[in-house]
């Protein structure tokens, strides 16, 4: 199973060309609650399954959409499937289910509901992702890269079968790639492939992120 990826990409200049058109096309096909062309878009670019439109500030991915418009389960499951995340909040805090649930649509709540197969206290978790994004922050900007970034939130990861996602940094010609462990522990590595000898690995506790010799 391939390494899922985070996309922090939220706005149009950040990456001009194909791969906005692309995020802006899905975007506007699970709008129009189109979504024989939204899985074509899925098929093409499976990694823009959980995008947002960029500069549309309600971060809404297609599954959040598919709940806005109160779909057949079937249609929220193939994109689960696809690797649409439960756990995907909005821009004010919503998951997939508060979408459906605020909306009326009680038949995609057991859908929707989101299936954890880590097990991380939310305060864990919290300060785990406040250290990580600083971690990535101060990445930024040694690579002096000033892009605004949607950065990952660690909730979703708890329902992955595998834990860990790919974040590539736009302009650093790299990024992150993350492991999250039972028991509360985070580990990243982060590099940039025109830079020589900038790879870093770093594990992230409770107590703290300390740098480690090589990837954990």
């Amino acid at each position: 199973m391939a390494v899922q990826s985070w996309d922090g990409v939220i706005r149009r200049a950040t990456v001009p060309g194909w791969a906005t058109g692309a995020r802006i096309d899905l975007a506007l096909a699970a709008q129009a609650y189109d979504w024989w062309a939204v899985f074509d878009l899925i098929r093409q670019h499976p990694h823009f399954v959980n995008s947002s439109r960029p500069d549309e500030p309600s971060w809404f991915a297609p599954l959040h959409r598919a709940a806005d418009s109160g779909v057949v389960p079937e249609i929220a499951n193939r994109l689960i499937a696809a690797g649409a995340w439960r756990a995907l909040r909005t821009s004010t805090g919503e998951r997939p289910i508060d979408v459906a649930r605020r909306r009326g649509h009680e038949h995609l709540l057991a859908a929707l509901e989101p299936r954890r197969r880590l097990d991380i206290p939310a305060d864990v978790l919290e300060t785990l992702e406040k250290q990580f994004h600083e971690l990535v922050r101060q990445r930024m900007r040694e690579f002096e890269i000033t892009h605004e970034l949607r950065l990952p939130d660690l909730e979703v990861m708890l329902e992955l079968e595998r834990p860990e996602l790919w974040f590539p940094v736009p302009g650093m010609y790299g990024g992150f790639h993350f492991r999250l462990e039972a028991g509360g522990r985070l580990l990243a590595s982060s590099w940039s492939r025109i830079v020589s000898g900038s790879e870093e690995h770093h594990e992230i506790t409770e107590s703290g992120t300390r740098t480690v010799a090589r990837r954990p």
